[in-house]
């Protein structure tokens, strides 16, 4: 286990504490019904039994409605996984996904502070036809990285000081941890393949979160360091694109420029620090989840795209 992950694993609550800290800004998670049958004409053949394993850019935290056990996972009938398999029709569909989710919770039981979200891979079975997956950013840090250049943007808002924070003599502290995260990747897609030989394996990609170039007053990073940033998601989606690739897995392109937290309300897939629509800060909302699923069905090859889903 790495430095890095080994103080950020120290405090189990942590990884769910800290984005929290910033997700009650919005809203408190509410109740919904029962998930609704299946699509009408029956399961296309990949989506016979579907499986969705991923952190909270697949869970869509305080989208409504919420719904799903542990109620601390903020999972959304709206996200993603959930149109995904009304598109499709989906015969069975458990969407295992949780907030805070890293790679070694794909395996391990995920610590929610009072109560803990089972490993999300029991989940699969030798019958599951479709999985997809979406993790990765907590194994880099996501969580930590926005809060911390967050908090250092006011002391030198034209500059870079999360850049210099992450970077020195010795290289590049956020750029030295994709290695370790594509393995992480690839070892739960290993998993995967393990425990459902015949299933078809989507792994899905990071949304841009900011602009190239551009601040604004719902990304109030630093004038520098949004450049820096916009490198690291670039890059951590190559990272998730190529364990993909090498497990023989069908990677799902997400990025969609001009929809990101800068964007207008009405072209925004991912919502700003202060959100105009229902989503926690710094994630999807019902149109990026729209769009995602989207993307999903179009990387399957599914003739069904999700009716109403936002195009680029």
């Amino acid at each position: 286990m790495s430095a890095v992950r080994a103080a950020r694993r120290g405090a189990p609550a942590a990884r769910v504490l800290a984005p929290a800290c910033v997700l009650v800004l919005t809203a408190t998670a509410t109740a919904a019904p029962a998930p609704a049958a299946a699509a009408d004409g029956g399961a296309q053949g990949t989506a016979a039994e579907y499986v969705a394993l991923g952190d909270s850019f697949t869970s869509g935290p305080f989208i409504p409605p919420q719904y799903g056990e542990p109620a601390l996972c903020l999972r959304s009938r709206s996200n993603y996984p959930n149109r995904v398999a009304e598109a499709l029709g989906a015969a069975e569909f458990t969407d295992a996904s949780c907030i805070g989710a890293e790679t070694e919770d794909m395996t391990e039981p995920q610590n929610l502070a009072l109560v803990s979200n089972p490993p999300q891979l029991d989940a699969l079975t030798a019958d599951t036809t479709l999985v997809t997956l979406g993790v990765g950013g907590n194994d880099l840090g996501y969580a930590e990285v926005a809060l911390k250049c967050l908090a250092l943007a006011p002391t030198d808002l034209g500059g870079d000081p999360c850049r210099d924070h992450y970077t020195g003599p010795g290289g590049d502290e956020l750029r030295d941890r994709l290695p370790e995260v594509g393995e992480r990747i690839g070892g739960v897609l290993e998993g995967v393949r393990e425990r459902s030989p015949d299933a078809e394996v989507a792994v899905v990609g990071y949304p841009e979160l900011l602009p190239r170039h551009e601040t604004c007053l719902q990304a109030p990073f630093a004038d520098g360091d949004v450049e820096y940033l916009y490198g690291i998601w670039s890059e951590l989606n190559t990272v998730i694109a190529k364990a993909a690739a090498d497990a023989g897995a069908v990677y799902v392109d997400t990025a969609g420029p001009g929809h990101d937290m800068c964007a207008a309300p009405g072209d925004r897939w991912v919502e700003g620090i202060f959100p105009n629509r229902p989503a926690a800060p710094v994630h999807p909302n019902s149109a990026g989840m729209a769009a995602v699923g989207q993307r999903v069905l179009e990387a399957l090859g599914a003739e069904e795209v999700q009716k109403g889903s936002p195009r680029l």
